[in-house]
């Protein structure tokens, strides 16, 4: 195991009245892509610039490598940060801006120079030293941002929602760049973002927020097939959210039928809400089907249809094929016990793992 380099204590952070952080607790190893992953107003940027030095912890405290930081100014912190709007200055140029914070620590010219020309090199600008800002695209600035960043040699990058400004294909070309970057330097990268795609795209780990708090974190393959609760589910990518009854250890109960599942650690017919993917569910016929519903509308999204179906009880059910379904039909769905998962009404991340633990022994 890696050895944390970053670490919060029991963080809060109020503004006036409000509570922005509620007792944030997490660790941060070395040399991983880390995501902040939640919604507008949750909490992701305020621990950006916390862990920055750019606000301080209401309660709390902050740890850099075991030493608390609650007091180390932001000049002083091994970290550095790519904003959303990049900050470049638009009276420099390319040189200029990357060779900034050097030229502050009053290093030797011929020393910039190296460091400029490798940090460019990097980001896959070489020969951009003399580039007006102005002439550069959108990338191009995110790269130039990230090359100031990395030149001061940081153990830790923090990038607040550096892809927002992008296109759609510029956005997706950065973010391999930026996965492929990290693990080139091999330090800590701190990404804040609300696309769930992209964190789960680029992400060793996720932390999923929301109002202040830690609401799940793990891999990105963790969090998207073992959501803690109908708000994580409902977050990270498409989902089918029924509720449902936990007979007993891997046997669950959906619309009137049960069905083998992989999940247990709950009371007997203990009332639980229920999540199948849409990828996981396939189109057959209603005689092989083990839950029989009416299409109802379906949309071409160029890898496969959207087809939203409806069962007997009301409940709504999306499914992802390539195949196509004609609407007002009846038709089976088939699944396997590992594409349930059941998820307990409001359980907090601590009584999820110990309950995984509980019935994994």
């Amino acid at each position: 195991m890696r050895k944390p380099i970053i670490s919060f204590t029991n963080v809060v952070k109020r503004f006036d009245d409000e509570v922005i952080l509620k007792g944030v607790n997490f660790e941060i190893e070395e040399g991983k892509f880390y995501t902040l992953l939640g919604p507008s107003g949750c909490g992701k940027t305020t621990i950006l610039r916390i862990i920055a030095g750019f606000s301080e912890a209401s309660e709390g405290d902050v740890f850099f490598e075991g030493k608390r930081i609650n007091d180390v100014p932001a000049n002083q912190r091994q970290v550095n940060t790519v904003f959303q709007d990049y900050a470049l200055f638009p009276h420099m140029n390319v040189f200029e801006n990357v060779a900034f914070g050097l030229k502050i620590k009053k290093l030797p010219k011929n020393q910039i120079q190296e460091k400029v020309k490798e940090a460019l090199r990097l980001v896959r600008l070489g020969g951009y030293e003399n580039r007006e800002i102005s002439e550069m695209s959108g990338g191009q600035r995110q790269r130039v941002a990230i090359a100031r960043a990395i030149v001061n040699e940081p153990k830790v990058l923090l990038l607040d929602e550096p892809l927002s400004a992008l296109d759609l294909k510029l956005r997706t070309d950065m973010q391999y760049e930026l996965r492929e970057l990290q693990q080139r330097l091999g330090i800590t990268f701190i990404f804040v973002t609300h696309d769930q795609e992209e964190a789960l795209a680029m992400s060793d780990e996720i932390f999923v927020l929301n109002h202040g708090e830690i609401i799940q974190s793990g891999t990105p393959v963790d969090i998207y097939d073992e959501p803690i609760n109908k708000f994580v589910a409902d977050f990270i990518g498409e989902s089918n959210i029924v509720k449902g009854t936990m007979i007993e250890d891997y046997v669950v109960e959906i619309v009137g039928k049960q069905f083998e599942c992989v999940d247990g650690g709950m009371r007997p017919n203990e009332p639980v809400e229920i999540v199948i993917r849409p990828e996981d569910l396939s189109l057959t016929t209603v005689e092989k089907g083990k839950l029989v519903v009416r299409v109802d509308t379906q949309l071409f999204r160029g890898v496969h249809y959207e087809i939203i179906c409806y069962d007997d009880d009301g409940n709504e059910w999306m499914v992802h094929s390539t195949r196509k379904a004609v609407e007002g039909s009846q038709v089976g769905l088939s699944f396997e016990p590992e594409d349930i998962h059941v998820m307990r009404f409001n359980e907090s991340e601590e009584d999820f793992d110990a309950r995984l633990e509980s019935y994994e022994e």
